[in-house]
């Protein structure tokens, strides 16, 4: 008896505690439920305004649908500085005092500081590319015909890598968000990635080819001569893209860039512009980061930037090749950022919600590439051993760059090589063929390594046999390709491995070869790969209607070979907690933190305990005086 009347004792004070903070919360004009909805300024940029003047001007953007904002904005003393149609976004400086009321405001969806973008800086033999190229017969499979668009520092027009057989530029077109007003590379990183998604190969009888060396280029400088830019500028570069991708056949886009990932994928204004171009047919391929490791050298994980922590996004980390074409020998560069993703959505009681996706997606060799050169600039001004000598003419020289930015237009000369062997995959369906068939590398865990190495080879094989007549209405579980299963195997340089036969989905993973036997609704436009999972009680399960049977979702993350994260193998020296309290391992889902199953559940399975835990202004089982001050100071 003694113990019910304590169970029954707990769930009547719970209850009287909710009741006292729903009362609370009406008073205040919103309802309690409303205060564990996510709030609308981004960490940092409430930082900012608390450290700021009531009138200073600050620089964010905003997700606002409609265009009564707009008044709004001005109202307030702000300006809009760019407007992005769209994306349903707009640049702008308001005071620092109006940016809460602007927040209130209900065609309002999110706020964000105009962050800093950064740069996160024989490969056609190893990956595969070569191989691939050759198995188009008398048409080699080269990306001709296909754009890609580099959003980067600038091009060097004049480089011979950029042209075609012709002798004519293959950068078709070029624009500068920058602000000073030129579109060449005085900084010296975009034409270097440039040159390895689509460099010709000209200079040294072919030793510095590019991956899809027939491509189309289409030249977005959105950083300047110093390497910098601004969340604003890159928006409108992606906002140009989804306005001119049609007149430009732009299929592919690379941002060998970056940001912090402070925001939720789900609100980050970058990761929704991302996904915007997604949903319209255009693959996006974003660098995982370089910030694989601390100062001491020891590993770190949770490091992916911005976009490169959107679901729909191929992310990609830097294997090291060691300079060789065999295979057998590749690792994870040590610089190369790791997974989980670790932006977050504060809910009014200060609650952080970690988004927690596994990435990256996918690595490529990255570490010491060889490729163009712009002129006289800025990196290797600054750092004469990047030069790597190889001629004295300044339109045929080339430098060495290390980084994720190297790797990244590796995979995006990829995607245009599957699309012109397959103008029907969606990004999804390319996305879904590079993981496939990825090389999965000893010894390291999927949140170094994602599916594994890219191997161009295999995925332009099984590119080649998808249908190309699949459309939205083609039912779940038709047959995926025109003809029986390829033989999941590659050889390169006289090394054979097998393919990873797999796929990220979020936060697990999926095997089988009903992956690429039968279609799948997730390979569609305008959804995720990870949609067609779902969670209960902790169980992952198919989504029978956007996966087919003989998928198999797996229920922990992979390391190494095959191994299981719960099976002793731990990926942090010093365990594996992240610091918040999230395990990983032992078949436990990524969360934040947050018990479930013993207590009142607030939406999403937050405890009322956890929540007055969380919050640092109450303890569990305080009174309901202090919880209430919770509420009540977390309210506006």
């Amino acid at each position: 008896m003694t113990i019910y009347f304590h169970i029954f004792k707990r769930l009547a004070c719970l209850a009287l505690m909710t009741l006292v903070i729903a009362s609370a919360a009406v008073v205040r004009g919103r309802s309690f439920f409303d205060l564990t909805k996510p709030k609308k300024i981004s960490t940092d940029l409430d930082q900012k305004v608390k450290e700021s003047k009531g009138d200073e001007q600050i620089n964010i953007v905003i997700a606002a649908t409609g265009t009564a904002i707009d008044a709004a904005i001005t109202a307030a003393g702000g300006s809009i500085t760019q407007s992005y149609t769209n994306l349903n976004a707009r640049a702008v400086s308001v005071p620092a005092a109006a940016i809460a009321g602007l927040a209130y405001r209900t065609d309002v969806q999110y706020m964000a500081l105009d962050r800093d973008i950064k740069l996160l800086g024989h490969v056609s033999l190893t990956t595969g590319a070569d191989a691939a190229r050759a198995s188009g017969g008398a048409t080699p499979y080269d990306g001709a015909g296909i754009g890609i668009a580099v959003l980067d520092s600038g091009i060097d027009p004049k480089h011979v890598a950029f042209t075609n057989g012709s002798n004519r530029s293959r950068i078709v077109f070029s624009k500068d968000f920058t602000g000073e007003g030129r579109t060449d590379d005085p900084y010296g990183h975009g034409t270097h990635v440039a040159a390895i998604a689509a460099g010709n190969g000209a200079v040294s009888n072919g030793a510095y080819l590019g991956i899809a060396p027939n491509a189309n280029i289409i030249n977005l400088r959105v950083l300047n001569s110093t390497g910098t830019g601004s969340l604003s500028g890159l928006l409108a570069a992606l906002n140009w893209v989804l306005s001119n991708r049609t007149a430009y056949n732009i299929r592919v886009v690379n941002m060998s860039l970056g940001t912090a990932a402070i925001d939720s994928y789900k609100y980050d204004p970058l990761c929704q512009a991302a996904r915007r171009l997604v949903d319209a047919g255009v693959v996006v391929v974003a660098a995982a980061g370089n910030e694989g490791k601390d100062s001491l050298g020891r590993k770190l994980y949770g490091q992916i930037h911005s976009p490169g922590v959107e679901p729909s996004v191929i992310t990609v980390g830097a294997a090291n090749t060691f300079g060789t074409d065999f295979r057998a020998d590749d690792g994870i560069a040590s610089y190369s950022s790791r997974g989980p993703t670790r932006g977050f959505w504060t809910d009014t009681f200060g609650i952080k919600h970690y988004d927690n996706l596994i990435k990256p997606d996918l690595v490529a060799p990255g570490n010491k590439i060889i490729a163009a050169q712009s002129p006289a600039n800025y990196l290797v001004t600054n750092n004469p051993s990047l030069d790597a000598n190889v001629s004295k003419a300044a339109t045929r020289e080339q430098m060495y760059l290390s980084g994720t930015s190297m790797a990244t237009p590796v995979v995006a000369g990829a995607a245009a090589m599957l699309l012109q062997a397959n103008p029907r995959l969606t990004p999804n369906m390319v996305k879904m063929i590079l993981m496939y068939t990825a090389q999965q590398l000893a010894g390291y865990n999927t949140l170094e390594q994602g599916a594994g190495e890219v191997n161009i080879e295999g995925a332009v094989r099984l590119a080649k046999l998808v249908r190309t007549d699949l459309t939205s209405s083609t039912p779940l579980g038709a047959p995926l390709l025109t003809s029986s299963a390829p033989a999941p195997q590659t050889t390169i340089a006289s090394y054979s491995f097998p393919w990873a036969q797999g796929i990220i989905l979020n936060r697990t993973f999926a095997t089988g070869v009903n992956l690429i036997t039968k279609y799948q609704k997730v390979y569609g436009l305008g959804v995720l790969l990870g949609d067609g999972v779902i969670e209960s009680n902790g169980i992952l399960l198919g989504d029978g209607i956007m996966v087919s049977d003989g998928v198999l979702l797996g229920d922990n993350i992979l390391t190494s070979n095959g191994v299981l994260l719960g099976d002793g193998v731990i990926f942090c020296p010093t365990g594996v907690l992240l610091g918040d309290g999230v395990l990983l391992g032992d078949g436990v889902l990524l969360g934040d933190g947050v018990l479930l199953g013993d207590g009142v559940l607030l939406g999403d399975g937050v405890l009322l305990g956890d929540v007055a835990a969380q919050s640092k202004k109450a303890l569990v089982g305080g009174d309901s005086t202090a919880l209430m001050s919770v509420i009540i100071d977390t309210a506006p």
